[in-house]
């Protein structure tokens, strides 16, 4: 047993743990999964004590999910610009005095079913912010080579809570009430608040103010717009979701038409979805080494997708439970690789704001999906909605096979310090703008077109730095001149940009340096709007 215990330290999959910090956040947010799962099946439970309306049943798995939908972007936005470590641990706090409310009314019989809707509202509320910001710490807290294990690590909390805490759940309402799951979930929000007040984070060393929130909101989907890899993960993730949740939303009827299928069955097959999730995270090092994310996705969609057909079709118990274990297999796989394409290609700045951007998407597929393939089930069968899933997660696979997660190095967006820009001669506000920046080129003629193939680079490059606006033009009197104009909102915001910049950047502006052909660099201005209504004009 010794020795067992010291080749499981020694996995791969493990070296994450080795590190105090990411283990004790990695205990953190297996407590806070262990909350979400708890909680919504103790108010799904006690929802049916409350009223005999399926609706007001089914509306509790509405308000604890619709939270991610509302807020999704906004808390990615509040987990950029706060302090992640206070924000993250407010989340728990959240979380714990929700469930001590929960307690306190159930224990005094004085819930109600609108009131415990409201509160499972609330509840998802505190989970809704605190996946963003999670997912923002851990590149912090490991170094890059650990980044695919430390995920799936986080692939393996959830997956444990999701057979784990159910379970639990069902024990306490079975020996004594759902006051006591709300008491037990508040003791559990309370550790992961302890444990993440333990963690001290780097400080952010910029000078400048944080920003607004609506204003780093329209910075975050913007960056998401113009990255193009970022958006092949993004409809790769909502289309995953929208197959792959078929087999989920549909198996507790698949789970009952089994041979001597019953509740029990269901519990089961859960249980074996997780456990092969939990294997295959042990695994990932050495496959890594060997297949690209690319071929993970892939190879994962197709496997998913014949194993769907083989569950759902032969009704035996036996066929069941491997399959489902290997659907675990398969289905952490593909989310895994995702996830990892999404962060390789987010600079810390926005990382918060991708991901929450990630997980609507991811979301919105998986509500989409059960809302298609229950209304599929319901108009033909359960085996035919599956199948239609799984037929359409090929056809999407054929259909997009042009859309890759990345065939060239990942982007370094290591923080680069430009050269200090002259500050300017007359007095200028934080919040005086928009500015304006131009920069002249002079180029060979004849190389026109591979200038505008890095410009067109440059453009999304400088509008997912925050820019509003960006223009090339070229001069209609003397070949090879070219302008290029971007517009930042104003003077603060044309400081954050120069602030954001990285190795990535460096890179780029060095391309376009080798197509000037003056004595000197680019010549560069910078202008900022003028109202005509002010009294009072800037010395010229």
């Amino acid at each position: 047993m010794r020795a067992l215990m010291a080749t499981l330290a020694a996995a791969p999959a493990l070296s994450p743990l080795h590190g105090r910090t990411f283990r004790m956040l990695w205990l953190a947010w297996l407590a806070a999964n262990l909350t979400m799962w708890m909680n919504d099946v103790a108010a799904a439970w006690l929802m049916t004590q409350l009223t005999t309306s399926p609706v007001m049943v089914a509306l509790v798995q509405t308000a604890s999910t619709l939270p991610v939908f509302l807020l999704g972007v906004p808390s990615g936005a509040l987990a950029d610009i706060l302090d992640r470590r206070r924000y993250f641990a407010a989340t728990q706090l959240w979380v714990s005095v929700t469930a001590l409310v929960l307690a306190g009314l159930s224990l005094a019989d004085a819930l109600t079913a609108p009131l415990l809707l409201a509160l499972t509202f609330v509840n998802g509320v505190g989970l809704a912010m605190r996946w963003p910001v999670f997912a923002a710490i851990v590149p912090e807290v490991v170094p890059r080579a650990q980044l695919s294990p430390a995920i799936a690590l986080n692939g393996i909390a959830m997956n444990l809570s999701r057979v784990i805490g159910p379970v639990l759940a069902g024990a306490l309402l079975a020996a004594v009430n759902e006051a006591f799951v709300f008491v037990l979930n508040a003791g559990l929000a309370g550790i992961a608040f302890a444990l993440i007040l333990t963690w001290r984070s780097q400080p952010r060393t910029s000078t400048l103010p944080g920003e607004r929130f609506v204003g780093a909101m329209r910075v975050g989907v913007n960056f998401a717009r113009q990255s193009p890899r970022l958006k092949v993960v993004l409809l790769r993730v909502f289309l995953f979701f929208l197959q792959s949740t078929a087999l989920i939303a549909l198996l507790p009827l698949v789970a009952r038409d089994m041979h001597g299928g019953g509740p029990a069955t269901f519990t089961v097959m859960l249980a074996c979805l997780g456990g092969g999730a939990v294997v295959a995270a042990f695994y990932f090092p050495r496959w890594r080494a060997r297949y690209t994310r690319d071929q993970f996705v892939r190879v994962g969609t197709m496997v998913h997708a014949v194993l769907s057909l083989l569950i759902v079709y032969v009704h035996e118990l036996w066929v069941a439970l491997p399959a489902m274990a290997l659907v675990g297999v398969a289905w952490i796989s593909v989310a895994n690789s995702l996830t990892i394409s999404a962060q390789v290609v987010l600079p810390d700045w926005v990382r918060a704001r991708g991901m929450a951007i990630y997980q609507t998407a991811l979301m919105g597929g998986a509500a989409a999906g059960s809302l298609l393939w229950g209304q599929v089930a319901t108009w033909t069968s359960v085996p035919t909605a599956v199948a239609a899933a799984a037929g359409m997660g090929v056809l999407m696979l054929l259909v997009l096979r042009k859309l890759t997660l990345g065939t060239s190095a990942d982007p370094d967006y290591t923080p680069q310090v430009l050269a200090n820009l002259p500050d300017p001669p007359v007095d200028v506000d934080a919040d005086d703008g928009p500015v304006m920046v131009t920069v002249e080129y002079v180029i060979d003629p004849a190389r026109a077109r591979e200038f505008v193939d890095v410009m067109q680079r440059t453009r999304r490059a400088r509008l997912r730095q925050g820019a509003l606006s960006w223009g090339l033009f070229r001069d209609a009197a003397q070949p090879g001149r070219y302008i290029e104009y971007f517009v930042d909102e104003n003077w603060i915001e044309h400081q954050r940009r120069l602030e954001r910049f990285s190795a990535f950047d460096a890179e780029l502006r060095v391309e376009r340096l080798g197509f000037h052909l003056g004595d000197g660099p680019p010549r560069a201005r910078r202008y900022i709007a003028q109202s005509l209504d002010d009294t009072e004009i800037a010395p010229r």
